[in-house]
């Protein structure tokens, strides 16, 4: 990373990168275990992959400040086929990306609204919001990894080697 690029520039080469793992994480995972629930309290590895889709449609309405006036609260319901989810969260972090790369860099200081505790609306600047968003989206990412390890797939390297991919 550039240490004398924008705060923009510097955070699309991590969502660049990471929005990558997150991609060789959930193509690893076996389509026939997609029913698999580790725990009653958990979503269906369907669900939790459908997650990431759904992250970037609130991300755009909170990077909007469209939060408080659009959201339902009911999640709409994943495509029936493995594929066309995984190519709906390609199209929508694309998508997320494009919206954030086309926004110029005093605007990312704009104050949005969101949640900053539980029950708690405040305000975050845009740039605070999309790394909370992405930091968010790596810790799903090592959740979906758990599932694909228990739906035994191979799990590729994240940050470093795995018992899968070793790197020597």
């Amino acid at each position: 990373m550039d240490p004398h690029a924008s705060p923009k520039h510097q955070f699309l080469d991590a969502y660049d990168r990471e929005h990558e793992t997150t991609m060789r994480v959930l193509h690893a995972y076996p389509a026939d275990q997609l029913d698999l629930r580790p725990h009653e309290k958990c979503k269906t590895a369907k669900e939790l992959a459908w997650g990431f889709a759904m992250e970037r449609g609130l991300g755009t309405m909170v990077f909007n400040d469209e939060f408080v006036e659009k959201v339902t609260g009911e999640m709409p319901q994943p495509p029936g086929e493995w594929d066309e989810l995984l190519d709906t969260v390609e199209k929508v972090s694309r998508d997320f990306r494009e919206l954030v790369a086309s926004t110029p860099d005093e605007e990312l200081m704009r104050k949005v609204r969101f949640f900053t505790a539980p029950r708690t609306m405040g305000e975050v600047s845009r740039l605070a919001w999309i790394w909370f968003l992405l930091h968010d989206e790596i810790h799903h990412r090592g959740q979906f990894s758990v599932y694909l390890r228990m739906a035994g797939g191979k799990v590729p390297s994240i940050y470093g080697p795995t018992a899968d991919e070793p790197w020597m």
